[in-house]
């Protein structure tokens, strides 16, 4: 039998690797760059935002106390207030990611992201109006509410992105989640400037910006499709399924992909989602979950959101001025960005594997020089400078790969039955994993002083180590691939190569383009 064109040869049913490499199209990027916009960027933007306007916030907290009880804020209160503020957001954050699969079940993924901006206005009206309405209480709530939205976003797009997506560019187009993310703490840090919103009788203003990217995205992402691998599995629709996936391929003839879900699809023992309770149970899945587990984890746990401690002390250190600081810390948001650009654009030419070990394992050489450097800081006059390299460094390399590629891995590891459950329990780690980091830190900062920061050198040697030894490269591989990939590990029987013959779950089309559910015996070659 003649082999097709370009491909792997381990098994005929999952993989036709003739697929032509089209362009991307104006419809597919448009989905991407929107989908990313509601969503991520508002996550990115949220971590930065409170930053610059921080003193103006605790003196509103002050201010609003004195008028309601008539003396000054306790300090210990105030404390308590603000680290409430900033915490919360993960909370909120959890929240939006264990309900994520129940949203997704009801509406899909495009409706998920549409109907999530909802939280987005709520949250900047609440942010915006709180001085107003002279309510601290207001902030806080806000604060959480958009927690919820940047849970479900970072389950909902990543999903939305990887189902969209051809394989030979599902790497780079999932990576638009990242590179928004690092645009959006971009932003943030150039809005909270003192000559654009980052001033006393501004700062509201920058609560007010979340509902732009929201609105931008409601008015374009209901004109482009739904999810085709949704529409198709989920809704049995292969009508819309196919406009769906001509309209994001460019092109008329879909029948390779649609065949490429359908055998997904005769795969599956059946072709309801998992909940989250049976996928814990499910063999079939053990090792894809743990790998998710260990990412996500290592995501939040390698330091970075740590190293944002770090900086304007260092900058400090080396000399710099007070009022000049915020503009030099622009340059971690430059470079962060900067870095996640260049991951997306080589992602499918290097592979998800090698950019994650490459990322956490430079992580763990500039965390090593970092402790060396701020050890020895006050003896030599130049060593703040290095530190702060160190510190740039750290955040390239995060970016380089850790940054975004556990958001397209937690996609592409699980076949369309078990996704939702698998991104519920990602974002679950996620944001339990950002909480402790932020609940602890301060404290192991305390102890270990400088030292500090070998504790996340362990965690990217770990996490490095574990990626090495158990991940499959995934990149240009249907999802089957992938999952008959993990088959030995988890010790699952595993089809011959060449064929498989086996009763299976089909579905055609019936009159009405709706589909149907026929078994019959299939034999690929």
């Amino acid at each position: 039998m003649k082999k097709p064109k370009g491909g792997h040869d381990d098994h005929k049913v999952s993989s036709d690797p003739g697929v032509e490499k089209q362009s991307i199209t104006a419809c597919l990027l448009s989905a991407a760059f929107f989908g990313a916009l509601g969503s991520s960027f508002l996550y990115g933007y949220n971590l930065s935002v409170v930053n610059a306007p921080a003193l103006y916030i605790k003196a509103f907290y002050n201010k609003t106390w004195v008028e309601r009880y008539g003396n000054p804020i306790p300090a210990e209160t105030a404390t308590m207030l603000w680290s409430i503020t900033v915490s919360i957001f993960a909370i909120g954050g959890l929240f939006g990611a264990l309900s994520v699969s129940f949203i997704i079940k009801v509406v899909g993924r495009r409706g998920t992201l549409l109907l999530n901006n909802i939280f987005a206005v709520i949250a900047a009206l609440l942010l915006s109006l709180g001085e107003i309405s002279k309510s601290f209480e207001m902030l806080i709530i806000g604060r959480i509410v958009m927690g919820v939205n940047s849970g479900v976003a970072l389950s909902a797009l990543p999903m939305y992105l990887g189902e969209i997506s051809p394989r030979h560019i599902r790497g780079f187009i999932g990576q638009f989640n990242s590179i928004l993310i690092c645009l959006g703490v971009f932003t943030g840090q150039v809005l909270g400037l003192p000559e654009l919103l980052g001033q006393e009788s501004r700062w509201n203003f920058l609560f007010s910006f979340l509902a732009v990217p929201a609105i931008l995205q409601l008015c374009v992402l209901p004109f482009l499709p739904e999810s085709p691998r949704y529409l198709l599995m989920e809704k049995r629709d292969e009508k819309a399924a196919e406009k769906a996936f001509q309209r994001f391929l460019g092109k008329k003839d879909v029948s390779q992909e649609l065949e490429e879900v359908h055998a997904e699809a005769r795969a599956q023992d059946n072709l309801h989602t998992v909940s989250v309770l049976q996928m814990l149970r499910s063999p079939a899945v053990r090792w894809q979950l743990i790998t998710i587990i260990v990412t996500m984890a290592c995501y939040q746990l390698c330091g970075l959101n740590a190293i944002w401690y770090y900086t304007n002390g260092i900058l400090r250190e080396a000399g710099f001025a007070e009022n000049i600081l915020p503009y030099i810390t622009l340059s971690t948001g430059a470079v962060e960005t900067l870095a996640a650009i260049i991951s997306g654009l080589v992602i499918e030419r290097i592979g998800r594997k090698p950019l994650l070990i490459f990322g956490f394992s430079s992580m763990a050489v500039f965390f090593s020089l970092l402790t060396v450097f701020l050890y020895f800081q006050n003896s030599v006059a130049w060593l703040p400078y290095l530190s702060y390299v160190c510190i740039l460094a750290v955040i390239a390399a995060f970016c380089s790969g850790p940054g975004g590629i556990p958001f397209v891995l937690t996609g592409e590891l699980f076949e369309q039955p078990y996704r939702p459950a698998a991104f519920m329990i990602a974002g679950t780690v996620n944001w339990l994993s950002n909480f402790a980091v932020g609940l602890l830190f301060p404290f192991i900062q305390e102890k270990l002083q400088s030292f500090a920061f070998l504790v996340f050198v362990v965690v990217c040697i770990l996490g490095s180590t574990y990626l090495c030894v158990v991940l499959p490269e995934t990149k240009n591989k249907t999802f089957m691939d992938i999952s008959l990939s993990f088959a030995r590990i988890n010790k699952m029987p595993c089809p011959p190569p060449g064929h498989e013959i086996e009763l299976t779950l089909s579905i055609t089309p019936d009159k009405n383009g709706k589909t149907q559910e026929v078994t019959k015996m299939e034999s690929f070659f």
